[in-house]
């Protein structure tokens, strides 16, 4: 791989600094009533944050050769959904917390109903973003299929799903298997909608290299999350942003919990080694993605 620690923390500052100006424009103003609802959305959405979801929208347009402006509806619809999630995801009904992103959760900020308003109008908003926005495909087919992508993996078969295994599996003994089938639902099936939303936006594309990229996206979606688990053990509620050990205060099964730290060290760089195979078939114009994969399992946060 090309890319140095330099060049990709231009990179990934720059993607942030796009897709925040993208979500910003599409975000209703805080002056338009609701005025409480809007404020809200806007505080979950514009937190600082790594982007990760649109910087793989971004970083796959690159890798093949897509102006970038045809991706940042595609890379903010999907930044929504993800915040979203967030905010359900820390009601007291779920997670139960109260620290995001470095900051008061959405329904300590505002309060629990304005916080559950906020999540259900950006889902919807992600939806008008990807059938409004003129500067994407205009392939009418490709829109329609990153709609029915966004609506298929967010839904009970995807993140949602993955969501309401996680709730009944605390306090459950889950093998390996199950734990997989959970963070493939919960993390991963998001992660392959960020790669897919890229490659339906480029004008042509080989089926075998989608099909390798969706490969490459099943491998980082779950190295992402064994990550995720590792850092709640060995991280910092100052440097991850959120609770440290909220997992285990929450009797959660986690890969750490099920086979051990170190096994889940040698999972992730497994999954790592699986991404970068999956690449095989693109030519230096994906190192950006094998980067990506490495941090994915680097990542101290």
């Amino acid at each position: 791989m090309k890319i140095d620690t330099e060049i990709f923390d231009s990179l990934l500052l720059n993607y942030q600094q796009r897709v925040n100006r993208t979500l910003d424009n599409w975000l209703p103003a805080e002056a338009f009533n609701p005025i409480e609802l809007h404020k809200a959305m806007r505080y979950a959405v514009l937190a600082p944050g790594k982007r990760v979801r649109p910087l793989l929208v971004y970083a796959t347009a690159s890798a093949l050769g897509i102006d970038l402006e045809r991706v940042d509806g595609p890379a903010a619809a999907v930044e929504m959904i993800h915040a979203y999630s967030l905010i359900h995801d820390d009601l007291p009904a779920m997670d139960d917390d109260d620290l995001r992103r470095g900051r008061a959760t959405c329904h300590i900020k505002f309060d629990e109903a304005t916080a559950i308003l906020a999540g259900d109008a950006l889902q919807a908003l992600a939806f008008y973003v990807l059938s409004h926005d003129s500067k994407m495909t205009d392939n009418c087919v490709a829109r329609l299929e990153m709609v029915e992508k966004l609506s298929l993996f967010s839904g009970s078969r995807g993140m949602a799903g993955g969501q309401a295994i996680d709730l009944a599996a605390v306090g459950k003994p889950l093998n390996i298997a199950e734990l997989e089938t959970m963070h493939i639902h919960k993390t991963g099936a998001l992660i392959r909608t960020c790669i897919q939303f890229a490659a339906l936006s480029a004008k042509t594309l080989a089926d075998d290299k989608f099909k390798a990229l969706d490969s490459y996206a099943k491998a980082i979606g779950l190295s992402f999350q064994v990550q995720d688990d590792i850092l709640d053990v060995t991280g910092s509620t100052e440097t991850l942003g959120k609770p440290q050990g909220s997992d285990i205060k929450h009797n959660k099964p986690t890969f750490p919990s099920i086979i051990g730290l170190q096994a889940s060290r040698e999972k992730a760089a497994e999954l790592h080694q699986q991404a970068l195979h999956s690449l095989s078939i693109f030519n230096e114009e994906a190192d950006i993605l094998r980067y990506i994969s490495a941090w994915f399992v680097e990542r101290t946060h």
